[in-house]
């Protein structure tokens, strides 16, 4: 199968704010960098992500909007949107399947990134949130056949959307990655683009973990003789599909 050195433009659909620079910050710097056009679509705002006994859903939209508008600025990406459903309570219904259709034939991408709907749990200290894994499977199903069907969603046709087929999805947060992007060149971009969340990561320090991520892909993706995989110090991993 060939895989695109990178994509002209990338649509990524997320569940919240901050969960693409923990799982693919890396690979939209990148991206960035060498050309592509990177839109950022997030379902929630992200508006239950806080103990504080005086915040309020609505001042902590403003928060997290400011931060993630920040973060995605320090990656290179050029546009992000909010469809502001509300945090925790994502399913992936048809309403939410044809909001990412729209967004999909208004931006036309030729690839898209979403969270892993599969991945419900990874070892035995972390269940996999419920709306990253709504937000994965209304995005795939959204993607194939929802986008490419002129006769789905016929009122998207009344909008002006005319079908749209992705040729390329990737899954970040995947169980069964195939596809490493090397981003030892960009990895304290993602790093400084996680750290823009300070509503979310408060004094903790994201670096050693996400260094230890990224040097064990890099050593998975050695291990199974991913291409030039010797040069890689630090990685990202995804699940790839060509479905041109």
């Amino acid at each position: 199968m060939r895989i695109p050195e990178r994509p002209q433009r990338a649509l990524v659909v997320i569940a919240h704010p901050d969960d693409a620079e923990f799982v693919c910050a890396g690979t939209v710097a990148r991206w960035a960098s060498e050309g592509s056009e990177i839109i950022y679509l997030l379902v929630t705002s992200g508006d239950k992500g806080s103990n504080d006994p005086t915040m309020t859903p609505e001042q902590l939209i403003a928060i997290r909007e400011a931060e993630q508008c920040e973060a995605a600025r320090l990656l290179g990406v050029q546009h992000v949107e909010f469809l502001r459903y509300r945090d925790a309570e994502v399913v992936a219904d048809l309403r939410l399947r044809r909001d990412l259709v729209r967004a999909i034939r208004r931006f036309r991408p030729d690839a898209v990134v979403c969270q892993d709907p599969t991945a419900r749990y990874f070892g035995q200290e972390y269940i996999q949130h419920p709306d990253h894994i709504a937000v994965g499977e209304a995005t795939l199903a959204a993607v194939f056949p929802s986008a490419r069907d002129r006769l789905t969603f016929p009122e998207l046709l009344r909008e002006g959307l005319e079908p749209h087929v992705v040729p390329y999805v990737y899954l970040t947060g995947a169980r069964e990655p195939d596809v490493f992007v090397d981003i030892t060149a960009f990895f304290e971009r993602k790093v400084e683009a996680l750290r823009a969340h300070r509503s979310q990561l408060g004094d903790w320090d994201p670096e050693p973990m996400l260094r230890l991520w990224a040097q064990d892909t890099a050593a998975e993706a050695r291990r199974r003789g991913w291409p030039n995989a010797e040069q890689m110090l630090l990685a990202e991993a995804f699940k790839f599909f060509d479905i041109r």
